[in-house]
């Protein structure tokens, strides 16, 4: 029921539909019922009496009947797929629509495959359920009322004696019902984590080539493939005992009227066009309750799979929350952190009382070992997580009542994973402001190094990237995504390791770039490469969720603490970068890769 209730919150928004579909229904069954009636008038009213002349009139009555009750079917099945495609539209809309409002948190448990196997696969079982169930259960529902109306009206006492196996059917049903729901559940989970290894494997298949593991996933494969294909033939073992045994109970009602009916006929008490009309009825009666028992192994299958759809659409997405103030037109950027705490996970936190004030246009850089929160501290600020404790303010106004897509316009982000949508060039760096016009795009892609190497292309900003941007180097796609970010023009910026993926020469080119369009935007740099953050406004130093450290370059330097513990680890490195700074150096010296070297 609660399934069902589920579905008539979307269903009920169609209700001429729905209408169309259950009248249509009614009066084709009703046209059904004149055949058997028929038949029994033919045999008792022309057969037995030799009445020729009465034979084209009944079979006209009934060719009437067979094209009533045909046309208003089609009426009820293109009323009804219209109908339910329109409720699972919006089912697959509002599934959809939830996943792109769910934290990051909800994903960071689970498997990108799961899902994708609950918005298809799960989605698409339902819709059959919707689409072939509920049809075929209302038709089927409707015949068997109207004809047990017409046999108890016609002969209640033989009505009687063909229920006698109901009982059977009925727990039979009963049975089924109570136990398939967690044979489907078994086999929808099954389904999923094939599809998740599947998945998984095909984004790292790089890797599994590299490291010659094709056997060893192909078993693991094989694996989980072997267990879908058990879980689905548990499923129809159980099917095959269950229809069978109920083919035959329905059988029963038929042979027992058959004995009932036909010592009746013997006996002088039932005619024998009424006898034929019974029995003719016994099947109409019988048939249906034979497809609900399909629709039934249909429904359990839709029911497992609405199951795992539900926990979607009922999971608690971000709150978007309401203005508490004016709509930001643009930040002017002043970005403060107030005693922020905040934890994944209760037994793990992973920062401790922020305290953070960062003055519009400073450029704030974040530096510490792996795993010292830098990447969380950023993410908080997007609210892509909310803080445990603490506020975080921007402008004066605290994050949590700004609405998000209002907060979110204000800030541009730039990850370390650079991720490109599978379209052209000019699409993915559109995405960050859609009315930008072409001169607009050319004009930061040249800013953020970009537009010399789109330019080579052979079909320059309509190069269609591939999946995930496959088809560029990691340095050409961390561009793009640097160039996108930009193209949103926004107030606050975001690097997480920006430059992480590229070559020495190429930050050297970026890094000029950021400068001149950094100017007059507030920002926050995460980078493990020092050499990137040390003309920034303030630097933090992070370790185990605090910050220890704060200051400027020099300043941190000459305190000799962690920041310049890093440095030093970081001398080899910071010499090549210098040289080859030197490389594009113009004071006509002699700067080859030879001279450099020796």
């Amino acid at each position: 029921m609660k399934t069902f209730r589920r579905v008539w919150v979307y269903a009920r928004a169609y209700p001429l539909l729905a209408v169309a579909t259950f009248g249509a229904a009614v009066l084709g069954n009703l046209a059904g019922l004149i055949f058997p009636k028929a038949t029994g008038m033919v045999i008792d009213n022309v057969l037995s009496p030799h009445r020729p002349d009465l034979l084209l009139p009944y079979v006209l009555v009934v060719i009437g009947s067979f094209f009533l009750r045909d046309a208003l079917n089609a009426v009820r099945v293109r009323s009804n797929n219209t109908f339910e495609q329109k409720v699972v539209f919006d089912l697959r809309r509002d599934l959809y629509s939830t996943l792109q409002r769910l934290p990051l948190r909800w994903y960071d448990q689970r498997a990108t495959g799961d899902i994708l196997t609950r918005v298809i696969d799960d989605v698409t079982n339902m819709e059959r359920v919707l689409i072939d169930g509920v049809e075929q259960g209302i038709v089927a529902l409707l015949q068997i009322i109207g004809v047990g109306i017409v046999m108890y009206w016609s002969n209640p006492r033989l009505t009687a004696w063909m229920l006698l196996p109901m009982p059977l059917l009925v727990a039979g049903a009963v049975w089924y019902t109570m136990t398939a729901r967690f044979r489907y559940r078994d086999q929808r989970r099954a389904a999923s984590a094939m599809n998740s290894l599947l998945l998984d494997n095909l984004q790292g298949v790089r890797q599994i080539k590299s490291y010659a593991r094709e056997e060893t996933e192909l078993e693991r494969f094989s694996i989980a493939a072997r267990l879908v294909g058990e879980t689905q033939l548990v499923i129809m073992r159980t099917w095959s005992w269950y229809s069978s045994s109920m083919t035959f109970f329905g059988a029963l009602g038929s042979v027992i009227v058959l004995y009932v009916g036909g010592t009746d006929v013997l006996h002088g008490t039932m005619q024998f066009g009424d006898f034929v009309t019974f029995l003719l009825y016994v099947g109409m009666f019988y048939d249906p309750i034979g497809r609900l028992h399909q629709i039934n192994q249909l429904y359990q299958s839709g029911r497992a799979a609405y199951e795992r759809v539900t926990e979607i659409l009922d999971a608690a997405v971000e709150n978007y929350g309401k203005s508490d103030g004016e709509p930001i037109a643009r930040a002017q950027g002043r970005v403060e952190y107030r005693h922020v705490s905040f934890a994944y996970r209760p037994d793990v936190p992973a920062l401790h009382g922020i305290e953070l004030a960062v003055e519009s246009g400073q450029c704030v850089a974040l530096v510490g070992p792996t795993g010292a929160g830098k990447s969380t501290l950023v993410s908080l600020l997007s609210r892509f997580y909310e803080a445990t404790h603490g506020e975080i303010l921007l402008d004066g106004r605290n994050i949590a009542g700004i609405p998000l897509s209002e907060l979110r316009d204000q800030i541009g982000v730039v990850s370390q994973e650079t991720f490109l949508f599978n379209g052209t060039i000019l699409d993915n760096l559109r995405f960050g402001r859609p009315g930008a016009t072409r001169a607009e795009i050319e004009q930061m892609a040249r800013a953020a190094c970009v537009h010399d190497f789109v330019s080579e292309l052979p079909e320059g900003y309509d190069t269609h990237v591939g999946e995930r941007g496959v088809k560029l180097s990691v340095g050409e796609k961390q561009r793009i995504s640097i160039a996108r970010a930009l193209l949103k023009d926004p107030p606050v910026l975001v690097l997480d390791e920006a430059t992480a993926s590229v070559d020495t020469a190429t930050e050297q080119f970026i890094q000029q770039a950021l400068r001149r369009l950094l100017s007059g935007r507030t920002s926050f740099v995460i980078a493990h490469r020092l050499s990137t953050v040390r003309h920034a406004d303030l630097i933090l130093v992070l370790q185990k969720g605090r910050i220890v450290e704060r200051g400027t370059h020099d300043d941190l330097l000459a305190r000799n603490g962690l920041y310049a513990k890093l440095c030093r680890a970081q001398h080899t490195d910071r010499f090549f970068e210098s040289d080859i700074e030197a490389v594009f150096a113009d004071d006509g010296k002699d700067r080859s890769w030879d001279s450099l070297q020796r």
